[in-house]
This record gives structure tokens, sequence and C-alpha cells, in this order.
């Protein structure tokens, strides 16, 4: 059986060390849950917001076979965890994410010159209300909002930013998730418009708007050309990691 941590000091040593935003969140108690299977002395841990489940301390079957509804990216603390999803759930499949550092010092000049490159035709907006509407309703642009637990909730820890062309979202840059010190970054663009350089424009606007508030702005790359992306903007490559992506259908071993 599985429960949900109340007192998140009691598993903060079984992810001390790692870098992630996304477990940040967790431990910080801002979004996300993290939950064990015994809640008095706890030395298995996931840490679950947004598709990802990380896991931490020492491997537990029970934590992994009960994964959260749906499509969920399994990210494992290290071999023996990746033995334990690969167990459970041998139709994974497994891939190499990126991580970026944390540590970026940004070039607001630089952010600034790539933001005035917006094309004619297309104009920057901050997601507001409407906004948040918007990309609810387009399957491309859903992640931009939908870790929140609410509208009210985005529009008072989240960040974002969008491109329109005709009124309708483009491109945008968004806080996938809000932890204390920062968001982490999720960016699309439909696909009609990529190779225009929206995405890079979009991004450079949020980090900004985030600099201005004394946020950072946390990156974590899917595949190279997000990494390539971020590396425009002044972020540099840490590590490459593995992770699970498991289907909702997916079965147990």
């Amino acid at each position: 059986m599985l429960y949900e941590v109340t007192d998140t000091a009691k598993v903060e040593d079984l992810f001390e060390g790692w870098q992630e935003t996304l477990i940040y969140s967790c431990l910080q108690s801002v979004m996300g849950s993290i939950f064990v299977t015994d809640p008095e002395d706890p030395k298995s841990a996931m840490a679950y917001v947004g598709c990802f489940a990380f896991y931490a301390g020492k491997p537990d079957r029970e934590l992994v076979k009960n994964k959260p509804d749906g499509f969920v990216i399994m990210v494992p603390q290290d071999q023996a965890w990746e033995v334990c999803i690969e167990e459970c759930f041998p139709m994974a499949k497994k891939v190499e994410r990126y991580a970026i550092k944390k540590d970026t010092q940004f070039d607001t000049d630089l952010l600034q010159n790539i933001v005035t490159g917006l094309p004619d035709g297309y104009r920057l907006k901050a997601i507001d209300e409407k906004i948040y509407d918007m990309c609810l309703e387009d399957p491309v642009m859903r992640d931009f909002v939908s870790s929140f637990e609410s509208k009210d909730r985005f529009l008072e820890i989240g960040r974002g930013m969008v491109i329109l062309k005709n009124d309708k979202i483009v491109a945008g840059a968004s806080s996938y998730t809000r932890y204390r010190e920062g968001i982490e970054i999720e960016v699309d663009t439909v696909e009609s418009e990529r190779r225009k350089g929206l995405a890079t424009i979009v991004c450079a606007a949020l980090i900004l708007r985030c600099l201005e508030e004394g946020l950072y702005p946390s990156w974590d790359a899917q595949n190279m050309n997000s990494v390539h992306l971020a590396e425009k903007l002044g972020y540099e490559f840490d590590h490459a990691y593995t992770a699970y992506e498991v289907s909702g259908e997916d079965r147990t071993h």
C-alpha cells in the first residue's frame, strides 16, 4: 500500500544530491506529491508531479507497480531502480534524457536581442486567464498549464509566454512546474510554425520575465534538439540520464 507523505523532511535524505527541480517542487510542497510504502520509517520514495515519477532510496517493487494512472515518465535514482522498473514494466520504453546545469548566468542583452527578432505578424503575450483557457483546449499547448491543480493556482505561481498569430497560439514557453526558487520550462511550437526561431524567441522572453522576478528558469531536455535550443539561450549541458516511458495500458510483469 502506498502512503502520501505529509512531512517531507522524512524523505529529504533519500533524494539528497539529486538536482532536479521537479523533486524540489514535491519536497517543498509547492506542487506534486511524494509516496512511500512505510510512512513511519521510509527507506524508499516516489516523487510525482506532472507526468514524472522519481524513485529514490532502496528499490521497492510496490512503489513502481502502483504507478500513477496514465502515461508516466519514470526516472530511477540508480541502476538498481532501473532493474526494478524493467522487471515491473518489461514493455516500458527506455529513453535517454539530458540534464542541463542549474547555475546558468544569463546574458540579458543576448536574450533581449533574440526577443526583438519576433517576425512581423506575430505577437508575444503572457499567459493570462484567456490564454490559459486557450492552452487547455489545444493538445499541443495543454502541458503549459495542465500540471497545476487549477487556473487560479497557475495564475498565482505559474509563469508563461506565448506567441500569437492571427489570435491563435503558435508557440509557447511556460512553467511545466514551479518550485520556490523558480520554474521548470516547457516549450513547444505548432508543427506548421517550426524552424522559424519562434521557440528561441518565446523562451528568451520567459527567461527574461523570470529573471526580473528573481526566479530561476530551469531546463531539462527530452532530446538533443532541446539541448541545442537551451545552448542558444546560454545554458550548458550537464549529463545524460536514463528514464522509462510507461503508458497507461502497460501491465506489470
